[in-house]
């Protein structure tokens, strides 16, 4: 196979006037979770032999860019985002060699290679940190460490610091015997948080970057990045600290205050996304640096991700998968579509005229939206609703990514049994919320894991209907980490590959679209018909082009909207049709009749 020839984006991104064309203007990246994609050796977990061995299912698909969940060396107590060695391999995933291996395919494949950038923290096994132990050590401020509380009895409860909680449950402190100090972690009490303050922790990070780079990776996702700017006072004092105790927040309803107000979007932010460009990227051309944006709003995205700033090309905000959230990810509600879409149109708006958007509704961290915001309870609607939510994402102005799965319509586990969970974030969150807040019952946070907990979306591949759904041999092989999702014998690669109506083909058009028109890769984001419940319609235009895009995003018949219906003035050519979910005779029965099916979803110009 031999690498795509991709279609010219004009002035795809304009910074002061002046246009620029970067090849991730009208690219797809796909997300590899790399223990669920593919078990090349049959030791149950997925590794880089057997990314390798599906190099040309992705090449068929299309995409662009593989975006490589962390396969650094780690004790794996968060899947790999506990970094014991930057420049190693795991072995579970395999060696540098394979790493090699990896980058010389995808690249003869026309695919790039992003790898994960987590560097707010280490693993607490990673030789910075024993090292920083010692407060004699040159690594002792390259973490954030504290004493005990006035009056308490240093590791004994209530000494911690202040009552910051971590994400993963519990407090945010740790206590250390050898150092007789507490140390921050913002996740799991394996997570130690690096001190962005000290210059030697900044360029270390910045040498293993080139490092990385120099060995042929074309670019970072960089993990949790604006929490690495710490606020703190002009003598490097935590806020409230000078006066004798750190400072918290009113504690919430698992019995901790956040840390939130004190890492997100840090006042030296900017500064130091700066600086990494020019120790970094500086004289480098092709890569893609995309940063998760916990805290960050629409506007601010604009201004770190406008070219003429040199921070980042683009982020991923969090405001539009919150929609459906009542206080916390383990209250989730039913969809109100008009929140969605206001959520989306502010970050459209935003980068109209500089910055970049990056476009998801699935991850790692992520239920499935399918199962989240489809319809999964006939086969029919589910095929029909993934291509829906495909074709509304998939439209907007920016680069979208697939979450592996996400492109043969993969739904949230099924799990009923606690044991079935291996997330360090579920299960921690069901023993804190039921055993210690008492907040719920067992079967009420089960029920809140079924629809939240990221194992939702670490299942492993679905590839065919074997036993172990292709993801490993079922012959002399171990089992999956995690069990594989019992709908891969109706819901996999093999029976999709075949079906000109599957979910898999619809996703190769979207991405065809995506690298051929010029409209959906560059062209002007107009919504229409915000406070519609139903209906999610906008239109892109470029030129003399205009594409107007209508998605029924429920399960009944929907009514077109008027400014919708307007636009359409009573017309259908199916000339004019450049993507749909449903047959044409279908659709041209409900339009006239003024109405939509359910989940029908379509792109017309006008």
């Amino acid at each position: 196979m031999t690498t795509r020839q991709r279609h010219h984006v004009p002035d795809a991104i304009h910074t002061n006037g002046a246009p620029m064309n970067p090849w991730w203007a009208n690219a797809v990246v796909y997300q590899i979770y790399p223990r669920s994609f593919q078990d090349g050796n049959g030791d149950g977990y997925g590794d880089l032999q057997g990314i390798i061995s599906r190099l040309d299912y992705l090449a068929e698909l299309g995409i662009d860019a593989i975006w490589l969940s962390p396969v650094y060396r780690s004790p794996q107590d968060d899947n790999g985002y506990d970094i014991s060695d930057y420049r190693d391999i795991d072995p579970l995933f395999g060696t540098l060699e394979d790493m090699d291996r990896l980058i010389e395919r995808a690249h003869e494949l026309g695919i790039k290679i992003v790898m994960d950038l987590v560097v707010n923290h280490t693993s607490d096994e990673h030789a910075w940190f024993q090292a920083s132990r010692d407060k004699n050590s040159p690594y002792a401020d390259w973490y954030w460490w504290r004493p005990a509380r006035e009056g308490f009895e240093p590791g004994t409860p209530g000494a911690e610091p202040n009552r910051w909680g971590g994400s993963f449950g519990g407090s945010a402190w740790k206590y250390d015997t050898e150092r007789g100090e507490y140390y921050l972690h913002t996740f799991s009490k394996k997570q130690p948080d690096l001190n962005w303050e000290n210059p030697k922790v900044r360029h270390a990070v910045y040498d293993m970057m080139n490092w990385w780079l120099d060995r042929g990776i074309d670019g970072f996702r960089m993990d949790v990045i604006t929490l690495i700017s710490k606020r703190i006072d002009d003598e490097g004092h935590l806020p409230g600290e000078s006066h004798g105790a750190i400072q918290d927040l009113p504690v919430g309803e698992e019995g901790y205050s956040s840390p939130w107000p004190f890492s997100m979007d840090g006042p030296r932010l900017d500064e130091f996304l700066k600086e990494m460009r020019h120790e970094v990227f500086e004289g480098r051309t092709g890569y893609l640096t995309v940063g998760e944006g916990q805290g960050i709003s629409s506007k601010r995205n604009e201004s770190i991700t406008d070219p003429a700033n040199r921070e980042l090309d683009m982020i991923f905000l969090f405001d539009h998968v919150g929609v459906d959230q009542d206080g916390s990810k383990w209250g989730m509600t039913k969809l109100e579509l008009p929140r969605l879409k206001r959520a989306m149109i502010e970050q459209q708006e935003a980068v109209h005229s500089k910055g970049w958007a990056s476009l998801y509704f699935n991850n790692h961290d992520q239920p499935r939206a399918l199962s989240r915001w489809g319809d999964t309870s006939t086969p029919q609607l589910r095929v029909k609703s993934a291509k829906a939510l495909g074709l509304l994402l998939h439209m907007h102005r920016g680069t979208p990514y697939v979450y592996q799965g996400e492109e043969i319509g993969m739904t949230n586990a099924g799990f009923t049994k606690l044991d079935q969970y291996q997330d360090l974030e579920s299960i921690n969150a069901f023993h804190q919320r039921v055993d210690e807040a008492k907040l719920q019952d067992a079967d009420s946070m089960m029920a809140s894991l079924g629809q939240a907990s990221r194992d939702n979306a670490r299942t492993p591949m679905q590839w065919d209907s074997s036993t172990f759904a292709g993801f490993t041999s079922p012959e002399g092989s171990a089992k999956p980490w995690l069990s594989v999702n019992p709908n891969a014998s109706d819901i996999n690669v093999e029976a999709e590959k075949t079906d000109p109506d599957s979910v898999f083909n619809f996703y190769r058009r979207l991405i065809e679209l995506r690298h051929g028109d010029d409209a959906i890769a560059a062209g002007d984001f107009s919504p229409l018909d915000i406070d519609d419940d139903q209906v999610y319609a906008f239109t892109r235009s470029l030129e003399d082009r205009t594409l107007l895009c209508i998605i029924n995003v429920s399960s009944h018949n929907a009514v077109i909207p008027s400014q919708s219906a307007r636009l359409l003035r009573g017309d259908f050519a199916a000339e004019r049709l450049v993507i749909a979910n449903s047959d044409v005779d279908e659709l041209r029965q409900t339009m006239h009749e003024g109405q939509l099916a359910p989940w029908s979803a379509f792109v017309y110009q006008i």
